[in-house]
């Protein structure tokens, strides 16, 4: 305990050549009040009197393999002190940002020499109690029951460690339709001010939902939920004609923000609908895109989600068929379903270009090149983005494992034991901040170099709808 005992244990600890990383264990006294005894702290950044900040990035993925262990979780900057800190200088501190107050992390720390770094302590003092206070010996025992249940994370973290070469797929993260669709709820918010109400998720990312709420944006699930009068924004997937008719009775100020990728499909519906043929409509039910189609055509349209679906459908008149697909669909796996109800109706036909919009196939087709390099792929996403969900199919049919994550936080660190090739992608609503965030958490491991591997270039940009545009 104590600085110079630290610097010691930490030359003797790193005097040797095969040292990959560093894991500072022990525990801690809180600084910011909502720290309990048995939490468990992780530093993001050192802290000593007179020295330079340290900073430790590493924080996030193990963070989250401690949490999967059931453990209660901080994050943010550790103060290293030279002897005991009293709930007073404790508050000092806590007022410059630190969240809790050790005695060696730092002293530490400064010998890992660049190697990766984790700082994990485990909280015996609350933010208003004494060391020697008659509670200690009972918060004592429970930071040391959570400093062992917090040794298999650390095992997993110290077996990840190691450069990792990252193969980052390009394109990647908004496509024009999502870069609309936000941008309509940004300028309504700004030109009209909050609150500002959309119908259903925006696009399907629960990173961007929560920074329009910040903004003032309300999400909600049906109409009905809004006053009358109100500005109201229709997400990218699209409603159908019902839920526009109900807005007109409820006088509602209507922003359209629909892709006109899926208002393609829609007038495709209507199209084939009005000219008497049986509309097979391929994609998930549920799926709003899909409720916003259906809803155009009702009585002429028939659902098929799968290849079972395209075996055993039936169409009244076998001349006169046609199908469309929701937009986000997996290219190969959709092409699979049109052959079966091909072979079952030759008289099928369809819309004169793919509804499989052109950033769901680039971004499948960039994921299909890394996966056949890849140890393992990453996609950044929400689990209700159908994109997303599409790419991690697209790399598991390469015959790579892949995984779906909405941030950082959510990556398995033992998913990187033993691989030396990272494939990274994000879906059309995942924002590339969350991959940046993903590529500096993979590189605290012992660093990353970065390959992006480049299979088509966008350049589409579409209209904004008359009622954001400023003269």
């Amino acid at each position: 305990m104590g600085p110079d005992r630290a610097r010691i244990a930490a030359a003797r600890g790193l005097a040797v050549d095969d040292v990959h990383g560093l894991a500072v264990a022990g525990v801690c006294a809180a600084a910011a009040p909502e720290l309990q005894p048995g939490d468990v702290v992780l530093a993001t950044e050192l802290r000593r009197a007179g020295r330079d900040p340290i900073r430790v990035p590493g924080s996030a993925l193990l963070a989250a393999a401690l949490r999967r262990r059931g453990l209660t979780v901080h994050v943010g900057p550790l103060a290293t002190v030279d002897r005991v800190a009293g709930p007073s200088e404790r508050r000092y501190l806590r007022e410059d940002g630190a969240i809790a107050v050790d005695m060696e992390s730092a002293c530490l720390a400064e010998a890992a020499d660049g190697r990766p770094l984790a700082v994990l302590r485990t909280v015996v003092e609350t933010s208003s109690r004494e060391l020697l206070d008659p509670r200690t010996p009972l918060a004592g025992a429970r930071a040391l029951a959570a400093l062992r249940r917090s040794r298999p994370a650390l095992e997993e973290w110290a077996r990840a460690l190691g450069p990792k070469r990252i193969l980052l797929a390009a394109p990647r993260s908004f496509c024009a339709g999502v870069d609309r669709a936000i941008e309509i709820v940004e300028l309504a918010l700004e030109q009209r001010g909050a609150p500002v109400y959309v119908r259903k998720q925006i696009v399907h990312n629960e990173h961007v939902v929560a920074d329009l709420e910040r903004r003032g944006a309300v999400f909600v699930e049906e109409l009905d939920e809004i006053p009358p009068g109100a500005t109201t924004v229709f997400s990218a997937h699209g409603v159908s004609p019902a839920v526009r008719q109900v807005a007109r009775e409820r006088g509602l100020d209507v922003i359209d923000a629909t892709c006109p990728l899926v208002s393609k499909v829609h007038a495709e519906a209507r199209r084939f609908a009005a000219a008497g043929n049986t509309v097979f409509l391929i994609g998930h039910d549920g799926h709003e895109e899909i409720e916003g189609t259906y809803g155009e055509a009702p009585d002429a349209t028939l659902l098929v989600q799968d290849l079972a679906d395209a075996e055993r459908i039936e169409a009244p008149d076998p001349e006169r068929v046609t199908f469309l697909t929701q937009t986000t669909l997996a290219v190969d796996e959709t092409a699979q379903i049109v052959d079966a109800l091909r072979a079952r109706y030759p008289a099928l036909r369809g819309p004169s270009s793919d509804d499989i919009c052109y950033a769901t196939t680039n971004r499948q087709q960039a994921v299909r090149e890394i996966a056949r390099e890849s140890d393992l792929v990453i996609v950044v996403g929400s689990r209700t983005s159908s994109n997303s969900l599409r790419l991690v199919e697209v790399a598991e049919r390469e015959g790579t494992p892949a995984y779906l994550v909405d941030d950082e936080t959510e990556v398995d660190v033992a998913w990187l034991e033993g691989a030396t090739t990272v494939g990274l992608s994000a879906g059309a609503s995942a924002p590339e901040r969350l991959v940046d965030g993903i590529i500096e958490a993979i590189g605290a491991l012992g660093g990353a170099d970065l390959e992006e591997r480049t299979t088509t270039t966008e350049s589409l940009r579409f209209r904004l709808p008359p009622e954001v545009v400023t003269r």
